[in-house]
């Protein structure tokens, strides 16, 4: 093994000569001897010493303070640095503060023995822990997600790159701040802020979720949807000493899963409730009516008159634009608390709720056919359709949705059997039209 070579820096020749000699003794290299700030620096840059043992009140423009700083700042090289003990004493509070940074004159060549090794031992160990760290904060900067370190008391210690983008904070500025400041949470399903994550995860001593419908409001006043988890951190002996917050921008996901919901629940050509949603609706309706002996409601199942020859002498471009306007004029017939749902082809239904007779029923269905009646202006065309219309009353003491619709889509049909252009209602004790 290599001796480890020592630059001397001390410009009191004899206890230059001293020191080197008694370096030489304990078995290290000690390839130069200094005696000035400028000097030293020069051969640092030449010889890579494993270590710089200095004298701090050194003559010349730099003094040894001024020396050590740069050797350690600028080669991360350790020093070691001498000293009397007066000066120790004017020293101490400023430069001199960190334990086996210096050495106090005389000093015994076993005291000095142990300085040097502690010196290096302790330089070799902060130079893992700086790489330990470089790797980890190159790896946290790397991910794609959001990552937001705290102290113990919920205060801000370290974002990455992806952070400050979603957050519009900077890590200097976002530093020693509250992470509730910085970043700021809201559970838009309560419609309240979110308190301190790091605090909260802390307090728990678990790993807790972001809120289904969590939102973070960036500096700016951006409104972003996020997602995951923020978790304590533990130290080797299993001590808290902190909480991380990972999350991310989910944006996109919402949008798949609105669009996947719109597939499942929704027409795709009219965007009206399908028949998986208005069957849900109408069970909805069934239950309340259990609870509530006052609560009333009707079904109305339509089917246009003679559009399939529409569909034949225009073509299906126009017969979808045809059931498109007729989709908007449903939709302006009921009110918001209404649904109007198409069952596929020309077939269309509405859930009539909180109706207080049959009146009610049927003036909502002659408003249906009085506006249908009114001619339409499809790409040069004039088009005029009516409907047949089938009513169901809940009356019937119904406990399933396709039953309400069959007797619904029975009378339907009989109103067509009648003439068209006309409306029905069920009537349970003679399973007829009324």
């Amino acid at each position: 093994m290599l001796a480890r070579k020592i630059l001397v820096v001390e410009d009191e020749k004899l206890l230059a000569l001293n020191i080197r000699n008694t370096l030489q003794k304990l078995g290290y290299n000690v390839p130069e001897i200094t005696d000035s700030g400028e000097e030293a620096i020069k051969k640092v840059a030449e010889i890579h010493p494993n270590l710089v043992l200095i004298d701090i009140c050194l003559a010349g423009e730099i003094n040894g303070i001024q020396v050590a700083d740069t050797i350690q700042n600028d080669f991360q090289i350790p020093v070691l640095q001498i000293t009397e003990y007066s000066q120790y004493i004017k020293l101490h509070q400023k430069q001199l503060g960190k334990a086996f940074s210096y050495i106090l004159k005389p000093f015994a060549e076993a005291d000095l023995h142990i300085a040097i090794e502690v010196a290096i031992y302790k330089h070799q160990i902060n130079n893992r822990l700086r790489e330990e760290i470089q790797r980890m904060s190159a790896i946290i900067d790397s991910i794609n997600c959001a990552v937001v370190v705290t102290y113990t008391n919920g205060h801000i210690q370290i974002m990455n790159p992806m952070a400050e983008v979603l957050t519009g904070w900077k890590q200097d500025e976002a530093f020693g701040r509250d992470l509730s400041e910085v970043v700021c949470l809201v559970d838009r399903d309560m419609d309240e802020a979110i308190e301190n994550l790091a605090i909260q995860a802390i307090a728990a001593d678990k790993v807790l979720n972001l809120p289904e419908n969590c939102m973070l409001i960036a500096k700016d006043g951006n409104e972003i949807p996020i997602g995951d988890n923020v978790a304590p951190i533990r130290d080797s002996n299993g001590n808290i000493t902190g909480a991380v917050l990972v999350f991310q921008d989910i944006t996109q996901r919402k949008q798949m899963e609105a669009q996947l919901l719109r597939n499942a629940f929704y027409d795709g050509l009219t965007a009206l409730p399908n028949r998986v949603l208005f069957l849900d609706r109408l069970k909805q309706a069934i239950e309340r009516r259990k609870r509530r002996s006052d609560y009333n409601f009707a079904v109305l199942f339509l089917d246009l008159d003679g559009f399939q020859g529409i569909n034949d002498r225009l073509g299906h471009g126009m017969g979808d634009d045809l059931l498109v306007a007729i989709a908007r004029r449903l939709e302006s017939c009921v009110r918001s608390g209404d649904t109007v749902g198409r069952f596929g082809g020309d077939k269309f239904a509405v859930l009539l709720e909180e109706i207080k007779d049959v009146t009610d029923t049927t003036n909502v269905a002659k408003r249906i056919q009085d506006t249908l009646g009114l001619p339409l202006n499809l790409n040069g065309h004039q088009i005029c359709t009516t409907a047949s219309i089938g009513i169901a009353l809940n009356c019937g003491g119904y406990n399933e949705p396709e039953s309400l619709l069959r007797d619904a889509d029975i009378a339907m049909y009989r109103a067509k059997q009648q003439g068209k252009a006309r409306y029905g209602v069920f009537d349970e004790a003679t399973n007829t039209n009324s």
